[in-house]
């Protein structure tokens, strides 16, 4: 039985969500995580493990399916005046990447400043500014996505669709984070606008007939899995085919959990994506230090993979509520101050997620 709402988004605190959107975007935060987590310990330790393989197997569908789900209730938004819809879907991530882009800094900058001098330092968090730094990139793109779809609302989705799949297939790569993304990521995030309602009933489908739904799956898996071991998987349009139906098994996925209501700590963590990936990275490297170098000789790369992705989940969630308790909520809540568009009854704060 699913809780009430049918306007729930990434952005906004509504007063109702819906079940299967927030364990959908559950698992792909923690699959995020996940894939930070095992690289960042692989690197380290110069070998290989078997969280890679899950790694590799997620890689089709991971980010496909998390721009999906941001997409899904833009429509409900989109015709707001300019003012309120930038304030809502601009100023609002603005707020959050250049914290917690200082944050960052904050912490990493010493070992830059010794491997290359202050001056780097300086220069890469200024061009942070125009490509954006290391894990933060999704909340960078997300206003320009929200902003080239509200331009482009009136042109007819039969022109702007066809051009967001070939700018996928196109595998566009010019090392420049915000083209490379937007033309790999965009045809997802315009797609959950453009088939909201499509996606709906797809679940709700899911729901009425779970055996079928889960041959389903199974049969995706293996595909899944066989395109990705034999490198075909990023060949043009089986890219684009998988990202979409990886994002389908996903809400297959979801929409099952959310009706049995198992694993409900995924739910929570999709409640709180953004404060997930907003604050991961610290206990992330702090984990993968640790146990690198003192777990290392006991623990198979593989195991200590997995328990960084896991105290990278945990360790943000502890962050935020070690920052609400002490009342720093500045570094999860966007406060009034910071707003252009004040609400009728206004919040102090608006929140990440």
């Amino acid at each position: 039985m699913t809780r009430t709402g049918t306007t729930a988004h990434l952005t906004t605190a509504a007063p109702g969500r819906i079940d299967w959107v927030d364990y959908a975007k559950g698992i792909c935060i923690i699959m995020v995580v996940m894939m930070h987590s095992v690289l960042g310990v692989e690197n380290a330790a110069g070998q290989t493990g078997f969280m890679h393989y899950v790694v590799e197997f997620a890689r089709p569908f991971r980010m496909p399916d998390f721009f999906l789900i941001s997409g899904l209730f833009l429509a409900v938004v989109i015709d707001r005046d300019w003012r309120t819809y930038l304030d809502r879907k601009v100023v609002h991530f603005a707020y959050f990447y250049v914290l917690w882009l200082t944050i960052q800094f904050a912490f990493k900058s010493p070992s830059y400043a010794a491997d290359a001098g202050w001056a780097h330092v300086a220069y890469m968090y200024t061009l942070s500014f125009i490509d954006p730094f290391g894990t933060l990139w999704f909340i960078y793109l997300l206003p320009i996505f929200f902003v080239v779809t509200k331009l482009t609302r009136k042109v007819p989705a039969y022109v702007i669709w066809p051009i967001a799949a070939a700018l996928e297939m196109a595998h566009i790569f010019t090392e420049w984070t915000v083209i490379d993304e937007f033309a790999s990521r965009f045809v997802y995030f315009y797609s959950g606008y453009l088939f909201a309602s499509t996606i709906f009933a797809f679940s709700a489908r899911a729901a009425e007939h779970p055996k079928l739904a889960l041959a389903g799956l199974a049969l995706w898996a293996v595909i899944n899995a066989a395109l990705v071991a034999t490198g075909l998987a990023t060949w043009p349009v089986i890219s684009l085919v998988l990202g979409f139906a990886g994002a389908g098994a996903i809400i297959v996925t979801a929409t099952l959990l959310a009706k049995i209501r198992w694993l409900d700590g995924i739910r929570f963590c999709g409640e709180h994506s953004i404060v997930i990936y907003l604050a991961f990275f610290l206990p992330m490297v702090v984990t993968r230090i640790v146990l690198l170098r003192y777990a290392a000789p006991y623990l198979d790369i593989g195991t200590i993979a997995l328990l960084v992705n896991i105290a990278g989940v945990i360790g943000a969630l502890v962050i935020w509520r070690i920052a609400i308790k002490t009342g720093a909520t500045f570094l999860f809540e966007r406060p009034g101050a910071f707003w252009i568009v004040p609400r009728k009854i206004r919040p102090k704060l608006q929140p990440a997620a």
